[in-house]
């Protein structure tokens, strides 16, 4: 068995399945309750499956993996020859998958460090493989999570919905702004900002918000060293046109990923979201 920092995280990071190999990431899955059925995103259901459900006004819920599966997935970790455990998830914000990892980290045989990385969708995902390259290079257990945690720092994420309501309903966003939103009859433009999600912008039409979205992604991700993702859920048209109209705007442009969202985080959006993080190398 090789001596490493291992790094885990959770469904929700939405890295490749060919990058998590070659890194050697774990995630946790997270669960999605669709009527009386509780599916573990990922394995048990799909993100086409989540939007039909969702379009047909199905009752779609989500919950965290318990304490014991964390357990379960660092004992599994410590097992390979891991020497301490980097464990990186989604905004405590959105969700107890932090605190049911901290739970966990306590009775751990390796020595774990949780990081609630205030993000979600690539955001964790790009924050994730900087805490893996890092153990890559040699790093320990402080190395490896000040690069996550310097790369969580720089990153931002901006998304358009087409409704609110989801979010309103998950208590993702209050009651107040999704109601200004439906009144309105507003295209929002979101953004990710201290674990929470807050409006950003008004407009008027999906056309000219999608556009603004495009405006603001060039304009965050500036002249420097970038990755971005582009994120979906039923709308890979979309998806494709913005990163192709980014590419030619973004002269620092390193990797460009595009990836449908799981089923956990469009169980929040609803079909029809749009959505780009922006990560400085």
């Amino acid at each position: 068995m090789s001596r490493h920092v291992a790094i885990v995280t959770d469904s929700t990071a939405y890295l490749p399945p060919q990058t998590m190999e070659r890194h050697g990431i774990t995630a946790v899955p997270l669960t999605v309750v669709l009527g009386d059925q509780a599916l573990e995103e990922g394995t048990e259901i799909s993100s086409r499956s989540l939007a039909l459900a969702l379009q047909k006004r199905r009752s779609v819920t989500t919950s965290r993996p318990g304490p014991e599966v964390f357990a379960a997935a660092y004992r599994a970790v410590a097992e390979t020859g891991a020497t301490g455990i980097v464990s990186l998830h989604l905004s405590a914000e959105f969700s107890g998958t932090y605190d049911a990892a901290v739970i966990a980290a306590k009775e751990a045989p390796v020595p774990v460090r949780v990081i609630d990385t205030g993000m979600v969708a690539m955001a964790l995902g790009f924050s994730a493989l900087a805490a893996a390259e890092a153990a890559e290079a040699g790093g320990g257990l402080d190395e490896a999570v000040a690069a996550a945690e310097k790369r969580a720092a720089g990153t931002s994420a901006f998304f358009y919905v087409d409704t609110l309501d989801y979010l309103r309903r998950g208590g993702r966003i209050g009651a107040a702004q999704a109601l200004l939103g439906s009144a309105l009859a507003v295209k929002p433009i979101l953004q990710l900002d201290g674990g929470r999600i807050e409006m950003l912008e008004k407009v008027r039409t999906a056309s000219k918000a999608i556009a603004r979205l495009e405006e603001i992604v060039a304009e965050r991700a500036g002249a420097g060293a970038v990755d971005i993702a582009v994120h979906h859920l039923a709308a890979p048209d979309g998806a494709e046109r913005l990163a192709e109209r980014l590419r030619p705007r973004v002269p620092g442009l390193v990797d460009l990923h595009v990836s449908e969202v799981g089923a956990v985080i469009g169980a929040h959006t609803g079909p029809g979201l749009l959505a780009a993080v922006i990560a400085p190398r």
